[in-house]
């Protein structure tokens, strides 16, 4: 079983792309599990049609510790697997502990075993690596392999060079490799040139391009992800062709993080302070 985690900056399109991304896996014939990690529980609402499902923490908070695997996982599109870690209630704790809470409970509950045969598990991370609990998935190994969703926006790559700080500084405990750069276009210009050379300057690889297009919200509005909606749209094979690629990826790295004097440079260079 591969285990992916997907990082990137907050409404960067980490949730989007990740579902849109299972979705081609599955249509292949993978076997899938997504772990929301983040407290809005939003990871799987276009794997479930947009059905609500209740939180790991939720499910704890209103019936304690006697659960099973089946009371907090749901079965969405194609057979696929769906979890939400959830977080605490507003303003108490931290969301970052959710995250340690869920994994913990879905390991101790069989959600890994070798029995369910799944060829993926998914974990959708919470923004930038700002704290312990968001960085447990690669922390503590339980994620081999980390893809970050990237624009040409100087925020956007500024959070991916931090996550490649944290991806770098766990390397060699928990066995963590970055996978790639995935751009989620913006428009933003030479966006495409720039991505390919910020991944160079990380020592990784773009792994792909993914286009802006209105049928990615249109899909959204109606609760499902573009594959499911309109199979035949040309951005549903480009979420196809990103699932193969990262299916087909051999190119796992431990990354070289930039100075922020050097990602400034860069941005200039592509026109973005002109």
């Amino acid at each position: 079983m591969r285990k992916v985690a997907i990082y990137g900056k907050g409404g960067i399109g980490k949730s989007t792309t990740t579902q849109n991304t299972v979705a081609g896996l599955v249509e292949m014939g993978k076997k899938v599990m997504i772990v929301g990690c983040d407290p809005k529980a939003d990871s799987t609402r276009l794997i479930l049609g947009g059905l609500a499902q209740k939180s790991v923490l939720d499910t704890l908070r209103e019936e304690g510790e006697d659960v099973d695997l089946e009371d907090v996982m749901k079965t969405g599109f194609g057979g696929c697997s769906c979890v939400e870690s959830g977080g605490p209630e507003p303003g108490v704790g931290c969301a970052g502990r959710g995250i340690i809470t869920s994994i913990n409970l879905l390991e101790s509950l069989g959600a890994y075993d070798e029995s369910r045969q799944l060829d993926y598990a998914f974990y959708d991370v919470l923004g930038d690596v700002v704290c312990g609990g968001f960085a447990m998935p690669i922390r503590e190994g339980k994620a081999q392999e980390i893809y970050i969703v990237v624009s040409g926006e100087m925020m956007a790559m500024y959070a991916a060079n931090n996550i490649s700080k944290g991806i770098k500084k766990f390397a060699e405990s928990g066995g963590v490799r970055l996978g790639g750069l995935i751009c989620n276009s913006r428009n933003v210009d030479n966006e495409e040139a720039l991505i390919k050379v910020f991944a160079e300057e990380l020592g990784t690889q773009m792994i792909y391009f993914l286009p802006r297009d209105n049928m990615v919200q249109k899909a959204e509005i109606n609760r499902k992800t573009v594959i499911e909606y309109d199979p035949t749209h040309p951005q549903a094979q480009h979420y196809r062709n990103l699932a193969r690629n990262i299916d087909e990826n051999k190119m796992f790295v431990v990354p070289q993080p930039m100075k922020q004097e050097r990602l400034e440079e860069l941005l200039m260079a592509y026109g973005l302070f002109a």
